[in-house]
């Protein structure tokens, strides 16, 4: 597995809609959890992809008999509702606009297209995250059909970019961020375990004047780097880290910022 894999493992977890709760307390699984992990990946690279490219371009396509850019966006928001609903019983109401043609879906105005896209996502998200543990064979199948399907159509759409003199999202460089001194002491109160979700922990240690993150589930060690007082950064991946604290002044939990996405997690122990 690449180095940048090995980092990413350590670092993801499920993303969480603000606002909306499961209707059961269960908490999706380690396991479970890896499928969230990988549609969270290539969902946010399809839109990050889709937002790139320039509206007059969605009529794209390299030969006659290949789909278009806004035919691809279109398709994708249709077949992540129809694979999302089989993962339980959340249903996406339809409207008379998703009975037209596909067609005519794929003239929409790029930003509709897009911000449809996303919903479907957000649906995607919801949907995975009611499934709770992953026991059943025919959810994993499900899972699997999503994730492939979301992983073909960002092949797809990265080709078509690079034919455009375009960069796919996964292959733009980092942004450039720059690390400050801070001395033990102000690293020292964040030390401790938090938990993202159930069976998925993060454990902070202090090792050489530095801080460092490892997952419970596996993976080494990575360094933490300062940008402020409560703001850190890992290098070789785009993470990045935020303790918060509660009105005492105590480190009450973190939250991390990957793939677009903040995910908050309590600090169970010192």
């Amino acid at each position: 597995m690449h180095c940048r894999a090995l980092i990413v493992l350590t670092l993801v977890l499920p993303a969480v809609l603000a606002g909306q709760s499961p209707p059961t307390p269960e908490l999706p699984n380690a396991v479970m959890l890896q499928f969230i992990r990988f549609a969270d990946i290539f969902g946010s690279r399809l839109v990050a992809a889709f937002d790139s490219i320039p509206a007059a371009r969605y009529d794209y396509r390299p030969t006659p008999s290949q789909q278009t850019i806004g035919y691809i966006a279109q398709h994708l928001e249709d077949a992540n509702y129809s694979l999302c609903e089989r993962l339980g019983v959340l249903k996406h109401a339809r409207t008379p606009k998703d009975s037209l043609s596909d067609t005519v879906k794929a003239q929409w105005p790029k930003d509709t297209l897009v911000e449809r896209l996303e919903a479907s996502l957000r649906f995607c998200d919801t949907a995975m995250e009611r499934v709770g543990k992953l026991e059943s064979p025919a959810l994993a199948s499900t899972l699997l059909a999503f994730e492939t399907d979301l992983a073909e159509h960002y092949s797809q759409i990265s080709s078509y970019m690079r034919l455009l003199g375009m960069v796919p999202p996964s292959a733009l460089p980092q942004k450039a961020r720059v690390a400050i001194e801070l001395p033990a002491s102000a690293l020292s109160p964040y030390i401790g375990v938090y938990e993202l979700a159930s069976g998925l922990e993060l454990g902070v240690t202090l090792q050489n004047g530095a801080l460092h993150i490892r997952s419970s589930i596996g993976g080494a060690a990575v360094q933490l780097w300062p940008e402020s007082n409560s703001d850190f950064f890992a290098k070789g991946v785009d993470a990045q880290v935020t303790f918060v604290r509660d009105a005492n002044g105590g480190v009450s939990g973190l939250v991390l910022h990957q793939y677009g996405r903040d995910r908050p997690a309590k600090k169970r122990r010192s």
